[in-house]
């Protein structure tokens, strides 16, 4: 086992690693930029280094600052946590060239499963279910591009080969739409992602969100903690999410979920990772896979009694899975609101000074956030302050638990979206379960398309 990681991310997820990390007796290394120095878990950590300035393409995105931090402090693995450098491949590769370990996939796995066009591919050979589309990239000849369209059936959808979290995507309904739509996505593309690649895929009128937690090791061992359902978003942006999926059976989840471990095995893939797919009439579609933690991985947790942060660290260092599939036993439903420094209807971001902070508490509830009383939101940085994840024996109780801690947490000097989630545990088609991923859109009035 190690005895030093560097933490190669702010805020929660920070802090979330560094707690895995002193559970299991392994000093932390936090890096932290100008705008975090005073931050909770910068102060907890054995050591810190500060990495740069505010913005964070100089500072936690900034790869030789991260790599030096590590070499001063003599740490031996790097956990990237979610967001920032988690699913860079070059970066990856230069922690494992300069003598460190990666707590994540090989460069290579990050790669393949990085472009959505060689992740479909190897998905498909994996057995793993894909929305009907192109066999690969779209080319150049416009003729090709309006037959595969007629092929596959409109409405179709536009993606960036190299796209993520909700960028460079364009719904084409009609044919007339096709070819202006196809030229302005390859644009948007290589401005966005440095990769002018495209393909299309049939689209999914009202699918839900659905995703499959894995864990692979480094001996040939996969298993699958069931699904999430992540359907209320907002703009591709996940708002709350819960374990297990309303209205899912037993054996479509382990279908589903042997052959994502199937796919692990095959592909060679090496820590915790999520297969995310689109359901609709009973049917999965993979969209991509998360070569990292998720930031909903609690209500996994919480169902499976797994530390699923604990499982990278421990198959990073080279130990075998501790358990096999017959083991994994699913308790109960658990639920997760994304907390927000925001306005709960407008969604403006709202950095500042935190003057009141209280989090709720009881059975069954858990709170993972950085932020405290006077606390300063900085306004470089994802808006999300925290996570409430409350745990029940049905989903009904779950629910229950959810609005009570709602309802008794207070937060003062800046908007949050705790509002928002208030309304949303109140809202009877949640209630219902199964709402489709654009029913938060339709709900606040706004073009989900």
């Amino acid at each position: 086992m190690f005895e030093k990681i560097l933490i190669a991310n702010r805020g929660e997820i920070a802090l979330r690693v560094q707690r895995a990390c002193r559970e299991l007796g392994i000093k932390t290394v936090a890096v932290h930029s100008e705008a975090d120095r005073e931050a909770k878990y910068v102060q907890l950590a054995d050591e810190s280094v500060c990495i740069g300035p505010a913005p964070s393409g100089q500072s936690y995105l900034n790869i030789p600052a991260v790599i030096s931090a590590a070499e001063v402090t003599d740490a031996e693995a790097i956990h990237p946590g979610y967001g920032f450098l988690s699913e860079n491949a070059d970066f990856a590769e230069r922690v494992e060239q300069s003598g460190f370990v990666f707590i994540g996939p090989r460069a290579e796995t990050i790669r393949l499963m990085g472009d959505k066009v060689s992740a479909k591919e190897a998905m498909r050979k994996a057995g793993v279910p894909c929305v009907p589309g192109s066999e690969g990239a779209l080319g150049d000849d416009p003729e090709e591009t309006l037959r595969e369209a007629k092929r596959i059936g409109y409405p179709v959808i536009i993606k960036a080969a190299g796209g993520g979290g909700g960028r460079g995507m364009r719904v084409v309904h009609t044919e007339a739409a096709l070819l202006a739509s196809v030229n302005m996505t390859k644009a948007e593309a290589q401005s966005a992602f440095g990769n002018p690649m495209v393909y299309m895929e049939k689209f999914l009128e009202q699918p839900r969100h659905i995703e499959i937690q894995v864990l692979s090791d480094q001996h040939g061992n996969a298993v699958y903690l069931g699904e999430r359902d992540c359907s209320m978003q907002r703009r591709h942006q996940k708002v709350l999410e819960e374990a297990p999926a309303p209205g899912i059976s037993t054996r479509l989840r382990d279908k589903i979920g042997a052959r994502c471990a199937d796919a692990c095995r095959r592909i060679n893939y090496r820590g915790a990772g999520t297969f995310e797919f689109l359901y609709e009439n009973d049917e999965f579609y993979f969209i991509e896979m998360n070569t990292r933690v998720q930031v909903e991985h609690p209500v996994t947790e919480m169902i499976t009694g797994i530390d699923i942060v604990q499982e990278q660290i421990r198959i990073a260092a080279g130990e075998k899975l501790s358990f096999r599939q017959r083991d994994i036993e699913f308790k109960g439903h658990a639920i997760e609101c994304r907390i927000n420094a925001e306005d709960p209807y407008t969604f403006v971001p709202s950095p500042g000074r935190i003057t009141t902070f209280h989090m709720p508490g009881g059975p069954g509830v858990r709170v993972d956030t950085h932020a405290y009383q006077n606390y300063m939101v900085p306004p470089h940085y994802d808006s999300m302050i925290g996570k409430l994840i409350t745990h029940g024996a049905t989903r009904e109780q779950a629910i229950a638990k959810m609005r009570i801690a709602l309802s008794e947490m207070a937060v003062e000097g800046i908007k949050t979206n705790v509002a928002l989630h208030r309304d949303l545990l109140a809202d009877a088609a949640f209630h219902l379960g199964g709402t489709s991923i654009h029913y938060l859109e339709q709900k606040l009035g706004l073009n989900s398309k």
